[in-house]
């Protein structure tokens, strides 16, 4: 199953004279089919909890520091999510200074194996995830994504062209054409993957095919390199201090962040906030820090108000999730403040957060 399409370095324990005493190495159990990174930075050790913390529970739902074997679910396939997921190796990109982006390399097995590639980027000022659309101006996300839809359309039609070029083309370069005329190319900020590199950032958007067409697809994935330089009208200011090695941080949204607080003032909590999508919909997931096991969250965020549901089970009869509680909340600089409230019995409690 373990067939490279896309090579990574593995790399332990490396760090690049900007990030001196920042090292990755290998989260245990290093197997054959978990290669997983795990940061060391003892200059600041709430960055290196944070973002150990995210790449744990978003990747392999493993709470650090609860012991067992960090790779349990993902390799039996009993996540949330059901696949198998196998890692098997990952690279520690050159950035700017205050950036950490890890490439990451697996195969996800659900109902057909599927190679990934994936990236982390991690704002080393805070250890906050960086979102894409973070790094942009509102005003001119839409030019950035519409830059990035410009160069893939011109990648596929170049392609086109060579492909309609043939005289007599074969039943395969027919199948071929009609995929590249089909082709989705309407990606947006929100979602796209993405890595920094040392003076450009580079965008990978998801190929033309399906699992079922892959054998047709020549193209893959569509990787585009911007040079900092040529985005630097785009950047929103947040963008533009974190490129720049500025230790002005300034406001994002909670789009994957992690959250601390009590429900009803006494009992605590860790919340991570997965991305907001486009129609304002997100998941979360928290855990009460005593018994550290993972609740799903799902709502929506808009106008700095969150309406969230927690699911309690599945009813067979009525086809449906049963709530064990909703939540209502609001954003308030780095807070966030509502309630909690039991579905069955209407009882309120409060629900106070703060970002890490």
């Amino acid at each position: 199953m373990k067939k490279s399409v896309l090579l990574f370095l593995l790399i332990s324990g490396v760090s690049f004279s900007q990030q001196k005493n920042l090292k990755i190495s290998n989260l245990p159990p290093k197997i054959e089919n978990f290669v997983f990174p795990v940061i060391s930075y003892p200059d600041r050790p709430e960055v290196e909890n944070k973002i150990n913390t995210f790449l744990q529970v978003k990747e392999l739902e493993y709470i650090p520091g609860t012991g067992g074997d960090p790779s349990k679910l993902v390799s039996t396939g009993t996540t949330s999510y059901s696949n198998y997921i196998y890692y098997y190796d990952w690279e520690k990109l050159e950035t700017p200074k205050d950036i950490l982006s890890i490439g990451i390399h697996g195969e996800a097995i659900g109902a057909y194996p599927e190679e990934f590639a994936d990236w982390k980027n991690f704002d080393l000022r805070t250890g906050n995830y960086i979102n894409a659309e973070a790094l942009f101006q509102k005003s001119t996300a839409k030019t950035v994504a519409g830059l990035i839809q410009k160069r893939i359309k011109k990648r596929v039609d170049d392609f086109l062209v060579t492909l309609k070029s043939e005289k007599n083309p074969s039943e395969e370069i027919q199948d071929q054409i009609d995929l590249y005329e089909g082709c989705f190319m309407d990606y947006t900020l929100n979602g796209i993957r993405y890595f920094f590199g040392k003076d450009k950032l580079t965008f990978v958007a998801g190929r033309c095919s399906n699992h079922a067409m892959r054998a047709l697809d020549d193209l893959g994935s569509h990787e585009l390199e911007f040079t900092y330089k040529e985005l630097e009208k785009y950047w929103s200011p947040y963008g533009k201090n974190l490129i720049s090695g500025s230790e002005t941080i300034g406001q994002t949204g909670p789009g994957n962040k992690l959250y601390k607080g009590k429900i009803n003032g006494k009992y605590p909590i860790t919340v991570l906030f997965n991305e907001i999508n486009e129609d304002n919909s997100f998941s979360a997931v928290y855990w009460y820090d005593k018994n550290k096991k993972l609740i799903h969250w799902r709502g929506k965020f808009v106008q700095d108000h969150f309406s969230i549901i927690e699911d309690d089970y599945h009813s067979e009869e009525l086809k449906a999730w049963i709530p064990r509680a909703l939540v209502e909340a609001d954003i308030k600089g780095n807070k966030i403040i509502g309630t909690w409230q039991d579905y069955r019995t209407k009882k309120y409690l409060t629900l106070e957060l703060e970002e890490l």
